[in-house]
């Protein structure tokens, strides 16, 4: 299945779009190099712990894994952890990356790690986006989200000093019972310091992240409606992980826009050759999910469709990531919508969604069960056009 992949322009992260087949190639990496960190997140995926962990990947077998990397195709890698900066080889290893041609993002953890001196260097390695945490528009909210005093201000920081060495960066937040109210103000907030992009993630269960934080499945419905409005006046781009919802629901707006304004041209919700709707932060043709387009490594090399769905298709020590991302079952069985199983599987939105599989797995055991946190009901548009299994 082909998809439009969106891409970063290595300046903004704006619209910039190329053709990968998600059979063949994701658009992202994220690789998970340490489990340390100094932080303790309540939500943490990772589980992280204080010091480095043994079995890492080492220097050499993260130089192949990188080769790797960009021998898929993939055009994305992420740097991502526990904290990044906890390695000493993590330069080497950025740079590296950027000789690949490959875009490279890199998510540290809030620390005195993140000076102005290392942020000169991660951007001289070839790093091209920064990706920083918010999770409260106060530092109450954020710094007990987080479970360290001072990591708001820490955060709003280093986003100067990013600033300040031209590093792009990108904001994001973890949405869940915690901070649901205050979404609006965060907004705000990720306005007012300049971000290019607002990564709303929607919790899994999980690592640390526990089922009674996460919000309902109606209240989630009325956050992506919400976003979905939001992303139309924002100066910055809006995306979300684990609610690929978000792009029935950008769908069905535009399907609606059709129908008031059957005038205008060039507004498509179709599942065919048609450029995104730019005026909505998301895309309406067939997008990234776990294991579709995207794929995660983590620190002792296993290969999973996502860090939120910890289900190894293989090791890195044993296996090309090609193979592994290609060939492997439940690579496959993700790919494939007619796997799907529940009201997923009915939905005439499986093609444009699918639902997040990464939580199904985390609330049933069954990644291919339905999206547990979906409120739509299949069949309420069927006449609408907006999709089509």
């Amino acid at each position: 299945m082909l998809g439009i992949a969106q891409q970063w322009d290595g300046n903004s992260w704006g619209q910039a779009y190329r053709r990968v087949d998600f059979d063949q190639s994701p658009v992202t990496v994220a690789w998970e190099v340490t489990r340390a960190c100094a932080l303790a997140c309540v939500h943490c995926r990772a589980s992280a712990i204080p010091r480095r962990d043994p079995r890492e990947l080492s220097t050499a077998e993260g130089f192949r894994l990188i080769d790797q990397v960009a021998e898929l195709g993939c055009p994305i890698l992420v740097f991502t952890g526990g904290d990044p900066l906890m390695r000493r080889d993590i330069f080497e290893l950025l740079a590296h990356a950027a000789e690949q041609n490959l875009h490279v993002a890199l998510s540290p953890s809030v620390t005195a790690l993140v000076t102005q001196r290392s942020l000169a260097r991660i951007k001289q390695s070839g790093v091209e986006m920064l990706h920083l945490s918010l999770d409260g528009s106060l530092a109450a909210i954020h710094d007990t989200f987080r479970g360290v005093p001072g990591s708001f201000q820490r955060t709003l920081e280093i986003v100067r000093d990013a600033a300040g060495v031209g590093l792009p960066f990108q904001i994001g937040t973890t949405v869940c019972r915690h901070n649901l109210h205050d979404l609006s103000c965060i907004a705000g907030t990720v306005e007012r310091i300049g971000a290019a992009i607002w990564s709303v993630f929607f919790l899994v269960p999980t690592g640390r992240g526990r089922q009674d934080a996460m919000i309902s499945p109606a209240e989630q419905g009325a956050v992506l409606d919400w976003l979905a409005q939001r992303s139309q006046t924002s100066s910055f781009r809006i995306r979300t992980t684990a609610a690929p919802a978000f792009r029935r629901v950008v769908a069905q707006r535009t399907a609606m826009d059709q129908r008031a304004q059957p005038e205008s041209s060039g507004v498509t919700a179709s599942m065919g050759d048609t450029p995104p709707d730019r005026r909505y932060g998301a895309m309406v043709t067939p997008g990234v999910t776990d294991g579709r387009g995207f794929c995660f490594v983590s620190h002792v090399g296993d290969v999973c469709p996502s860090g939120f769905l910890p289900v190894s298709a293989g090791n890195v020590r044993h296996y090309s990531l090609v193979e592994l991302y290609r060939s492997s079952e439940v690579f496959q069985a993700l790919r494939n919508p007619a796997m799907l199983k529940g009201k997923c599987g009915l939905c005439e939105f499986k093609r444009l969604c699918g639902g997040s599989r990464a939580r199904a797995y985390a609330m049933t055991g069954d990644y291919l069960a339905a999206d547990p946190s979906c409120s739509y009901e299949p069949g309420l548009l069927l006449d609408s056009g907006a999709a089509r299994a």
